[in-house]
Formats: C-alpha cells, sequence, structure tokens
C-alpha cells in the first residue's frame, strides 16, 4: 500500500522547532563567550591592582630601608668625628683607638644594651661595620700641582710609586699632565687681579678637576691602573704631608730619594715598638744620605677616610667621607654612598 506522506503542518511545526533550538543554542554560546570575556578582564584588573599594590609596598619598603641605612650611616659619621674630636692632641700613628676598625655587629644587639628598647630578636637584620684610614698616610697627588713648575722630587715620588705598583710606563707623565691641565695654577711671579676670585678655576679647554681618586679615569688613566694606585695615593684639596707613622713602607720608599724598600720596612718595623714623635725620629731607621725635606712629611694627620658598611637584608650601602680635623671640629668636607645588591 502506499504510504501517506506527512501533512505539510507537521513538517513546519517540526522546522519550528528545529529553529527555536539552534536559536537557543547560538544565545547559550554567546552567553557563555561574554561571561568568559568578562571573567577574564575582572582577572586582568584583579591582577593589575594586586601587582601595583605589591610595587607600592616594595618602593614604600624600600625608601624607608635606605632613609634609615643612611641615618645609620650618619650616626656611625658622627661616631667617627667624635673620636678624632677626642685625639685632636699629639701624635697619629696605628695604635690609636681611631684606627681600630669596627668589626660588623649586628645593630639589634645595641638596642638590646637599652632595657627600654625591644629584645635583640626583635630587631632588623642588620649589619654594621667601618673604618677610619689616614689620608695622610698616602701620597698627596696635590703636591703635583702646588707650584707654577712640577717639582722634580714630587714628580719622581710619583715616578717611582707607579713603577712599584707595575703601572704602565708613561702613568705619572699622564697623572701630572692631566692634574696641571685640570688645576692651572698662575705662572711665576704673575699677580692676579684684584677681581678675581679666591680659588683659580679650571680652564676652559682643560679636563674636569677631579674631586677624587677614582675620577682619575677623566684623565686617562684605566681602572686597572687607578685600582693599583689607590691604596698608596689620594687627592686632597691641599697639599699635606705624608704622615711617617701611619704610611706603608711603598710609599715611605718612594717619598725619598736613595731609599729603598728594605729602609722602609725598617721603620715600618721600628714605630710598631715606639711610634715616632717627630721626623728627626725616623733618621734612625733611613740611610744616612736620605735627607727629609720640611713639609714633605710629619707624624700627625689632619685628613682622614671614614668608611661605614650597613648590610640590611640582601643589600648593602657603603658610606665613604673625607674629613679634615681642625684642632677641636672635624669637617666633613666630601661623602659618597655605594649601594649594592648581594648575591645570596
Amino acid at each position: 500500500m502506499p504510504q501517506a506522506s506527512p501533512s505539510p503542518r507537521g513538517t513546519g511545526q517540526t522546522h519550528r522547532v528545529q529553529r527555536c533550538a539552534a536559536g537557543r543554542g547560538a544565545q547559550s554560546g554567546a552567553a557563555l563567550l561574554t561571561a568568559m570575556i568578562i571573567v577574564t578582564l575582572v582577572a586582568a584588573l584583579a591582577a593589575g591592582m594586586v601587582w601595583q599594590q605589591y610595587r607600592a609596598v616594595q618602593i614604600e619598603a624600600a625608601d624607608r630601608a635606605r632613609a634609615q641605612a643612611v641615618w645609620v650611616l650618619q650616626g656611625a659619621l658622627d661616631w667617627a668625628r667624635l673620636i678624632l674630636k677626642s685625639d685632636a692632641r699629639g701624635i697619629d700613628h696605628l695604635g690609636e683607638f681611631w684606627a681600630t676598625p669596627l668589626a660588623e655587629s649586628r645593630l639589634s644587639t645595641f638596642l638590646a644594651a637599652d632595657p627600654s628598647t625591644a629584645s635583640a630578636d626583635d630587631g632588623p637584620e642588620a649589619f654594621l661595620s667601618g673604618f677610619i684610614e689616614d689620608a695622610q698616610s698616602r701620597y698627596n697627588l696635590r703636591a703635583l700641582v702646588a707650584g707654577a713648575t712640577v717639582d722634580p722630587l714630587e714628580e719622581r715620588t710619583l715616578q717611582r710609586l707607579c713603577g712599584q705598583v707595575n703601572a704602565p710606563p708613561g702613568t705619572a707623565a699622564v697623572i701630572i699632565d692631566g692634574l696641571r691641565a685640570a688645576f692651572p695654577t698662575p705662572a711665576s711671579g704673575a699677580s692676579a687681579p684684584a677681581s678675581a676670585p679666591a680659588s683659580t678655576p679650571a680652564a676652559s679647554s682643560g679636563p674636569l678637576q677631579p674631586a677624587g681618586l677614582d675620577q682619575l679615569a677623566w684623565l686617562g688613566l684605566d681602572a686597572d691602573t687607578i685600582k693599583r694606585l689607590q691604596p698608596y695615593v689620594v687627592l686632597l684639596p691641599k697639599a699635606t704631608p705624608v704622615n711617617l707613622n701611619t704610611a706603608p713602607r711603598e710609599v715611605i720608599a718612594a717619598l725619598f730619594d736613595n731609599m729603598n724598600l728594605a729602609a722602609a720596612e725598617r721603620l715600618v718595623q721600628g714605630r710598631k715598638a715606639k711610634p715616632l714623635q717627630n721626623t728627626a725620629d725616623a733618621a734612625a731607621f733611613l740611610p744616612t744620605n736620605v735627607q727629609i725635606g720640611s713639609g714633605r712629611a710629619s707624624v700627625d694627620s689632619s685628613f682622614f677616610i671614614v668608611t661605614g658598611r650597613l648590610r640590611l637584608d640582601e643589600r648593602q650601602l657603603e658610606q665613604r667621607s673625607l674629613v679634615e680635623r681642625q684642632g677641636s671640629n672635624t669637617l666633613v668636607l666630601a661623602r659618597e654612598r655605594v649601594s649594592q645588591l648581594l648575591d645570596r
């Protein structure tokens, strides 16, 4: 028997049901996609807010730690100034209290000594160390620009020092030429005009005036040469004599003609038993043909370098200060801070 064909009404209803189901499926997919986009945006915004808050906390903590470190190092510098002030009379030698370095100590141990403060375990992981160096234990490069011409004895002193540290040939000439170009001096017999300032400015075509030994790179010295010379030379604001009670044997051997390291070592060993009371006492340890020129050697000092190091968590802040002792006053002439990240 022939089968009856479906009625047009049933077919239309079926098509409408399928279209409604397809529409509802499309709407559900669009809603799901919209929800996923909204969740992604909210998560991104939340992550950005959390990162900004974390960043702000880290910056605030870093600023607070820096401010605390600066104040602690300033206190250490004031303490060093008091030590130098209390030792302002008499000779200066390596057996005095100022020459004893401060070993690394936890700051909270100092706070625990005060019963009004918290216990040592509540303090930060901060460690302080430092030491004071006699700046006049080194050869002062300022002597090379003290006059209208270079003193031949000062030139020979620098040449001997450069030879002892195995500096490249010609290093002494580079230093002398660079310093004299940076610190021009009036010609011999010439008088400055009445309207001229008290300090002589650098020549407009010359190099910048270095304020410290690290800045000798401006004169053309490489970092290795500066590192070799650093323990033995210094650049102070004015010419100063070398303290024979604190100078190393290399500086003493280079300071005088007809000297050698063996004679300088005898002086170094002799001053350990008894510090030199005056420059005449050094003659007992030096060769007979060595002449101690006036103004080139002494047994006391006015310039010192104070170094303080603060280790806080994973960072270390070092402050180096050049101070001048003027009677009962100790003035800070220069200050340099170096911050570095420690390896863990």
